[in-house]
Formats: C-alpha cells, structure tokens, sequence
C-alpha cells in the first residue's frame, strides 16, 4: 500500500491518519463540523486534492442522506442519484462492495448519474461502503476531475482507510442520537412544565380538583384544534403576560 497523504500533500502514516481521525471524534463539538471535516480529510488523503473531493452518504429508515461533503458538487451528485434511486454510491451502500467508475463518459450504467458528473466536470469516481454495524447504512464517495483519477493503489489504500473511517462516523452518530435525545428530553420537560402550570392555574380558577382542570384542559385543546402545549401556554401568557417558560433544568 502507498503511503497516504496528508492535506499538506506530504505522506501521513497510517498511524498518524488513525490519530487524526479520532482527534476529529474527540476535539469537535459540532458533529457536522466533524463530518464535514472528516470529508476534506479523506478526499486530500486518498487522492490528489487538486482534483479530487468526498462526500459521506448515511441512510437512515430507508432514507438516504449527505451528512458531509468536501465541495457542494459532491452534494448535488449524491442528490442526483437519491432522487434517480440509484448510482455508483447507493450500489456500493446496498450491496456492500466498492464500486469504482474509472471513465463516467463511458459507464452506461446510470444516465442520470452520468448527466451530472459531465455537468460537475467530474471524470471518475470511487464509492466505497463504511461499516456502521446495523445502526445505519454509509458510504464514503470519492469524485475526480479527472477519468482514471484512482489507480489500484488508491483502491488498497481506501480499503484501509474505511476501517477507521467508519469507527469515527460510528461515534459521530452515536453522538448526534444522544444530542437529539437530549433536546427532545428538554422539549418533552419544558412541555410538562407548561401543562403542570396551566392546569395548576385552571384549578385556581375554578376551585376545582387536577383532573377536573385537565379534563377541561384537553376539551379546550380539542374544540380549538391546537396542541395541548400550545393551549396551556397561552392559559399562562394569560395570567403572567409571558410565554417563556422556564424548567428547573435550564441550564
């Protein structure tokens, strides 16, 4: 295997491309800023930066996604081929092999596809599968400006690269659930928090028990066709003057 290349346009050992690749899981916050840098990483190291750009592709509940690109011609190939239903990095997702498109111009194999890389000035591409072990479906899509832009010896080196590019987009969107976790925590406690006081208030006002004010709670919720969030909100806009609510959890 050639050595790789850093985006420095110097040879990386592997080892330190490893390091790398977990100091981007480690050190960014932003799990887009993450991916997207994980993105220019691995078109600068698998191939020449002057001519070459990535993309990563995640499917989720059938869907498929670009959660990061190097360059936005990556990104409207990739959505070239969701909105056709196929093409080189939905082949190499699907049915976990690399698919490699030395000369576009000549591949046959999807017109769509081919209409938009000619439109991109894109020569050649690279699809290659990233493990995520059941919890969603990847690909990493390598895109040239050049036909024959990736000899086998780029192949080689990106069947070693994906092993440890796939344990980082692992992490990264293992991450992005617990953060979507968190906010829908927070929203379904502050939720909580506005009903409690609106009933809190219903009772107050009708000298009645907590089931009766949520019963009449979810009657005004009803009749006026709105979500009970949004009803028992404006039950306190209405005796405090403001809808900010505040949950003992904020931080």
């Amino acid at each position: 295997m050639r050595p790789v290349v850093a985006p420095e346009s110097q040879p990386l050992p592997l080892h330190d491309v490893i390091d790398h690749l977990q100091d981007l899981v480690l050190k960014t916050d932003d799990v887009k800023v993450m991916l997207d840098e994980l993105a220019a990483f691995s078109a600068a190291t698998l191939a020449d930066p002057a001519t070459a750009f990535c993309s990563i592709t995640l499917i989720q509940h059938k869907k498929p996604v670009t959660v990061a690109s190097s360059q936005q011609g990556a990104v409207r190939l990739d959505q070239t081929q969701y909105k056709a239903g196929d093409g080189p990095c939905l082949t190499a997702i699907r049915e976990n092999v690399i698919v490699h498109v030395p000369d576009v111009r000549k591949d046959s194999r999807w017109p769509d596809y081919r209409a938009a890389a000619r439109d991109e000035n894109v020569g050649s591409s690279l699809s290659v599968p990233l493990a995520l072990e059941g919890e969603a479906e990847a690909g990493l899509n390598l895109y040239s400006t050049r036909s024959h832009g990736f000899a086998g010896e780029d192949i080689v080196s990106v069947q070693a690269y994906v092993r440890h590019a796939s344990k980082a987009l692992r992490l990264a969107v293992r991450i992005g659930r617990l953060a979507e976790t968190k906010n829908n925590l927070a929203s379904a406690l502050e939720s909580r928090t506005v009903i409690d006081l609106a009933v809190g208030a219903i009772m107050a006002q009708n000298r009645c028990d907590q089931d009766a004010a949520v019963k009449i709670l979810k009657l005004a919720s009803s009749t006026r066709n709105m979500k009970l969030r949004d009803v028992a909100e404006s039950v306190v806009a209405s005796l405090s003057g403001n809808r900010s609510i505040y949950t003992h959890f904020d931080a």
